[in-house]
């Protein structure tokens, strides 16, 4: 694949996980009863998943070698970087502080960390 068509590729899959992003957190947060924001832990650790799932797919699926860096370049990369979110996670924990909201705050922030780590290392096993 030459590399405008990567570059390509590789913006449309980020705009199409960033307007997926906000799909996800618009419809997490309006059904939310919590006090700290729920939809981007839902992204994060969604994103962790697929990412873990399409690691695995990759490693044992797909070949030949430039094949497997295009898909991991444009979903991975592409896709799944505009869908996730670290610095909106990290600008919530923040306030979540500055609020008092201790409890909340290492809740938000920790169970984001535990999660993701545990949904990315399903979707790796799963494959």
């Amino acid at each position: 694949m030459n590399s405008t068509i990567a570059f390509l590729l590789l913006s449309l899959c980020g705009g199409l996980g960033a307007v997926c992003r906000f799909e996800v957190d618009s419809v997490v947060n309006k059904h939310n009863r919590l006090k700290f924001p729920l939809g981007t832990i839902v992204v994060n650790v969604t994103a962790c998943f697929l990412l873990g799932l399409l690691t695995g797919i990759v490693a044992t699926h797909v070949s030949p070698a430039a094949t497997a860096a295009a898909v991991k370049l444009i979903l991975g990369t592409g896709f799944l970087g505009g869908y996730s979110t670290f610095s909106t996670a990290s600008v919530e924990g923040f306030r979540q502080l500055q609020m008092g909201h201790y409890g909340y705050a290492l809740l938000h922030t920790g169970g984001m960390l535990v999660l993701s780590l545990i949904a990315g290392l399903i979707g790796v096993t799963i494959v």
